[in-house]
């Protein structure tokens, strides 16, 4: 599938267009290997949109003002905290005849025996590996053929994964992306009972110690005081 989106430069950096203030274009910059750094902005909507799509691990067409599009991927985006939309965007322009890294993310795919019929835990350690392959060969995603766990003893390591031609992991090949953890026995369901009943008797809340402290302050003031108070008769003297 073929991923585009036009943008344009920015002529005045370090302030934000009208457009950007309102939030309707997004600034963002494009840098790739012996080529100059622009920075650009993009229609929101769009950016949003190809983000959906595309992700982290396909070739974009950057159309920068009308010109002959250019291959890169989205390098890093930049979220507002209240409202998690975009602010910024990094898109990494890209040479068609040298290898790139990129994490690719993995899509888990059937059902394991060891759920379906012995009411096992899938435990996934991985959603995402890193690869190194020419930009053509990038895939959207890899697959995780979950059928393969027909035993709790069964692991799927990045090694059993099926990547495609000219495509090669850069992580340790035997780490592990996903094994089926059986289902606990009455024994230890029991224990975990026995456990959590006893974790919230013996759970106070901040209000209860903060009282207890203040009085137990209380009790031994008073009790201060009384030591230092002297009989009445004495100052009569």
């Amino acid at each position: 599938m073929n991923y585009a989106i036009t943008v344009s430069k920015r002529t005045k950096t370090g302030t934000r267009s009208k457009e950007e203030a309102i939030g309707t274009r997004v600034p963002g910059v494009m840098y790739g290997k012996g080529v100059e750094s622009q920075a650009i902005s993009t229609g929101h909507h769009d950016l949003v949109k190809l983000i959906r799509s595309a992700g982290f691990s396909s070739l974009v067409d950057i159309v920068v003002d009308g010109a002959t599009p250019v291959k890169a991927v989205i390098k890093e985006v930049q979220y507002d905290p209240m409202s998690s939309e975009p602010v910024h965007v990094d898109f990494h322009q890209v040479r068609m005849d040298e290898k790139m890294t990129a994490k690719v993310p993995l899509k888990f795919v059937g059902e394991a025996p060891t759920v379906k019929a012995e009411g096992g835990t899938l435990v996934k350690s991985l959603d995402e590996i890193e690869v190194i392959c020419l930009p053509a060969d990038l895939p959207h995603e890899i697959e995780v053929d979950l059928t393969t766990l027909k035993t709790f003893d069964d692991s799927i390591a990045i090694k059993n994964l099926k990547l495609p031609k000219g495509v090669e992991a850069t992580m340790e090949l035997t780490a592990t992306i996903a094994t089926v953890a059986p289902p606990l026995t009455e024994e230890q369901l029991k224990k975990m009972e026995e456990s959590t009943i006893g974790d919230v008797t013996a759970v106070k809340t901040e209000g209860e110690e903060k009282k207890a402290e203040e009085a137990k302050k209380e009790s031994e003031e008073a009790a201060a005081a009384g030591k230092d108070a002297k009989p009445a008769g004495k100052d009569a003297k």
